[in-house]
This record gives structure tokens, sequence and C-alpha cells, in this order.
């Protein structure tokens, strides 16, 4: 199409349409970028080959030549509650159900490295996961289930280290080397700082417990995901989609620097990096940022980083349907739009999914609505055809105009990073705080005028709604939690645990690898609470400075 082209239709097509019916006020997509009237071939950036073929380099079009149409996404459902034997029920469960792979959420005094009978962790026992304070706890956690077979994630980070110990050593009493298990720890400290929340340490030992992750994993536990590198807590927290990709990858540049300043080989650990990212409601551009994602970490990897082989430069990563986006009001609209949210994920290449159910916005989800957010999965997997495609939306026009913007200016805002002296510096300097803070700000303050739509919470509301049967956490979980902590620590070798501790000490004070200490530790049933607060006295604690 030639620029006239496109000025006669404007004129004398487009114009007559809209002086009688003018278009829409709000058409913009996240960060306020105004959507075109058309695109067309005009918008791509070169011809159709330019953008390459699935499977292979920079990946635009996805990690793997055939998608979808040799095996389906990795169906992880992202479950944790009460006790590890209530946790472990939800886990059969879900397995009887068809999911191919457990995603394990920790109460936050696990996530903070405090055990359930700690003063600080008072009340958050077995509240928004499960509680998880011994090796004792991860047996009772994985009871039952083939850790040979069946992949986990855990959605940990400062207490990466010790809960994959944990999950280590109880693999071994099953009779499953480390080198037989696959799964990933999030283990992404620095969105923490940025977004989230559940850290310990400050940023630089925190980072060096990532890197003797990366080390030891390179040899005991090959398969296994050392990292899990996350935009999905930064999107939740209100940025847009672009600071989504910026902020993530430009982390991912962090430990990819981090671990080659330790002198490991790019080539040896970048294989086992993988990434966690938010599925909004903006479909379109959804699926643009999946592929805008793909294509930077491809460039990084080989321009950058002098990767070599393709397993170094390939973009995996999870999705996770998004939690700010449920509303309390009309549940049932939830359902909507997890399915739509989920579909953005699929046509965008992700490689596992997890689906939110309709009642998190009250509470812990049901049964019942856990196993309807699965079969939203399967229904788009068995029945929607979608997967029989390889980048079904690949040439759209304006797909791809989207895929290069979003790719420009997550490029951009990684450059301001690089300036900064990179996500470390720029964290200590509050700069990604900062902009998400302004971004979410924007974003509230369109939804409170009714710009943006949030339908049953600022338009087409019901005054009557009945409260839906929601899941609720017995008082008594914490009280038998923390019996059964003190059993345990009542019926350990204490002169062994006070060793073990004391070595783990000497190593953090010195520079050798802390993963054979922790995983002696947890051997040796030393608490989760223990083994961090022997950290603590050697690194210290991190104390966030407010952003205003």
């Amino acid at each position: 199409m030639t620029p006239d082209d496109l000025q006669r239709w404007r004129e004398k097509v487009h114009g007559r349409a809209t002086a009688r019916f003018p278009e829409r006020e709000r058409l913009v997509r996240s960060g306020g970028h105004r959507i075109q009237d058309v695109y067309t071939d005009a918008d791509l950036a070169g011809d159709d080959a330019a953008l390459g073929l699935p499977g292979e380099y920079p990946y635009t079009r996805g990690v793997q030549p055939t998608m979808y149409r040799a095996s389906y996404w990795t169906m992880r459902q992202y479950a944790g509650f009460g006790t590890a034997a209530e946790s472990n029920e939800r886990y059969r469960y879900l397995l009887d159900q068809g999911t191919t792979g457990l995603s394990v959420a920790f109460d936050l005094p696990t996530q903070m490295g405090y055990d359930s009978d700690d003063p600080m962790a008072l009340g958050e026992v077995g509240r928004v996961g499960v509680a998880v304070d011994s090796l004792q706890d991860m047996r009772v956690l994985f009871d039952g289930i083939p850790m040979d077979k069946v992949s986990t994630s855990m959605t940990i980070n400062s207490t990466a280290s010790t809960l994959l110990a944990f999950y280590v050593a109880v693999a071994e009493e099953k009779g499953v080397s480390a080198g037989k298990l696959r799964g990933t720890i999030q283990n992404d400290i620095l969105k923490e700082y940025i977004a989230r929340g559940t850290y310990i340490f400050p940023p630089r030992p925190s980072m060096r417990l990532i890197t003797d992750i990366f080390r030891w994993c390179a040899v005991n536990a090959p398969q296994w995901n050392t990292i899990s590198i996350s935009g999905y807590h930064i999107r939740e927290a209100g940025s847009t989609a672009a600071q989504e990709i910026a902020f993530t990858l430009a982390d991912g540049v962090s430990y990819v620097d981090a671990a080659l300043t330790a002198g490991l080989d790019v080539d040896v650990f970048a294989p086992r990096l993988s990434f966690f990212f938010n599925a909004h409601n903006n479909l379109l551009e959804e699926v643009a940022k999946f592929r805008a994602a793909r294509r930077m970490w491809a460039k990084l990897m080989k321009e950058r980083f002098g990767a070599k082989t393709a397993a170094s430069m390939r973009m995996r990563f999870h999705t996770q349907t998004a939690g700010s986006t449920l509303a309390a009001q009309q549940i049932d609209n939830n359902v909507v739009r997890v399915t739509l949210q989920a579909l953005a994920a699929v046509l965008g290449g992700t490689q596992s999914l997890h689906t939110n159910s309709r009642d998190e916005a009250l509470a812990l989800p049901t049964e019942a609505s856990v196993r309807l957010a699965l079969r939203t999965q399967q229904i788009i997997a068995h029945e929607a055809g979608v997967g029989d495609f390889v980048d079904p939306l690949g040439g759209s026009y304006a797909i791809e105009r989207l895929t290069d913007e979003l790719e420009a200016e997550a490029m951009e805002i990684i450059a301001q990073i690089d300036g900064l002296g990179g996500m470390v510096s720029a964290i200590e300097d509050g700069f990604p705080q900062r902009e998400i803070q302004a971004a979410a700000y924007a974003t509230q303050r369109e939804i409170d005028a009714g710009k943006q739509v949030v339908v049953g919470v600022n338009r087409f509301t019901s005054e009557r709604e009945p409260m839906p049967p929601i899941m609720k956490i017995d008082p008594r979980v914490e009280i038998e939690q923390v019996a059964r902590l003190r059993s345990w620590r009542s019926r350990r070798d204490a002169d062994l645990v006070s060793a073990r501790l004391a070595a783990l000490q000497t190593g953090a004070a010195g520079t050798e690898n802390l993963m054979p200490l922790i995983v002696d530790s947890a051997k040796a049933g030393v608490t989760m609470g223990e083994i961090s607060h022997a950290l603590r006295e050697v690194f210290g604690e991190y104390r966030e400075t407010p952003i205003l």
C-alpha cells in the first residue's frame, strides 16, 4: 500500500465514516499510547521473511519449531495453603484433574525466612501459602507424588536456596537423584526490591546466593531451572507492558553479569534461565509483548553476552493470568477475563501457564474454582484449535507493529538503566520503583474517572450480589504447625545442628559456594528460619528506602 492510498482512504472513506460516527475517545494501550486507526503493510519493519521462522533466532515466532502441535504447554496450577498435608491433598487433586505441573505457593513467613513459631510469623502461618519450616514439611508436601515424573515450580525468592535444598533432600530419600529433578525456583530477588517486598538480605549478598545456586545446579541438577526472572509482580504493581519487559530483562542482564563475574560460562548457565510474565487484559498488546520480549532476550544474549548456543538465546517463560485485574464484584466476570488472558499467553507462545480462579479477589480459591480455572486451559488446548497453528498471529500488521513498538519502548528503558550503572544501582536509586508507581497512579486515575472501564466495578454494576462460598484457613493450622515444628526440633541431633550452622556462617563470611552447606544443613534437620537467621547475622537485613 502506498502513502497516497492510505491518505485517500483516510480522507474519503475513514473521514466520511467518523464524521457520522466519531470513534471512541479512549483508544489507547498501556502507558497511554494511541492505537492507530488502521495497520497496513507499511507498518511492518520488513517483508514477511524478516520475521524469521519458529524455532530459529531471534525466536520472535516461538522457541520451538512445532510449538503446541507436538505437545501442549505445561498446565501448572499455583496452589498452597495451610499445612503441608492440606496442600498435598490439593496437589493430588490437581494431578487427578489433569494438571501437568505443580506450582507451590508458600506462606509469608516461609518466604521471608521465619519459622512458624517466630513472633514475626504470628497470624500469617499457612495464610497465603503453605508453611514449610523443615525437611519434615517438605516430605509431607510431596508424599505420594512421583518427583522424578512431575515438574515442580516453587514461587520462592529470598529462601530459594533452602527450599531447593529441602526438595533435593526429600527426592534423594525417595531414590530420585537431583540430576533427575525437573522444575523451577523463582529465585528472582531483584524484583522483590522493585515491586513485591519479600526480601531478607541486601541486594549484593542476595546476588551471591543466586550465583551459588547457578553453579551448584549446573553440576548437580542440570535439568533444574535455576531462576524464573519475573515480570509478573512488576505488572501486578502497576507497570505498563513495556515496563514489564524492560525491568524484567534488565533484571536478567544483572543475573547474567553476576554469573559471569563469578566465573561461570554463559553457555553453561544461560540455558537454565527461565522467565515469568503476566497476562493482562489487552489481548493483542499482550501477544505482542511476549513476542517482543523473546526477540529482545535473544539479541541481548547474542550481542551483549556473546552466547554461542541456541539454548542460551531462547527465552522460555511461564505465564500467569493477572491477579490485579480480578474484581471482587460480579466474580463470574473474572472467568471471562482469565480466559482472554490465557488465550493471549497461548497465542504469544508460553511454555507453561497458570490460570487464576474466579474468587481470588476475595480469598484463596475453592476447589471448585480451581477446577474451573484448570478447565479453562484444557478447553483452550483441546477445543479452541489455536494450538494447531505456530505463531498464528505472526504477520498481522497490528501485531508486528505492536511488537516493534514495545521492543523500542523497552530498549529505551533498558538504556536508562544501563546509564544508572545496571539494575542493582537503579534499584538503589529508586528508578524502577518510581516509574512503576507513576504508571500505577495514572491507571488508577483513569479508572476512577471512568475513562478506563472495569465491567462490574465502574460500569454495568449490580446493587445486590450474593456472597459466594469462600475458602477460610482454620486458626488451628498455626497452633498445630508450631507444635509439629517444636517436636521436630526436640528430635534432632543438637550438636550436629550447631555444627552445620557454624559451618554455614563461616562459609557466608568467606567466598565458598553456600549451596552444599545449605543442603547439608537441611539434611541435618536445621530449619528454614535457623538457616535464614544464620545468614542474617553475616549479611545483615535490607531496609527499604521509601520512594515518593
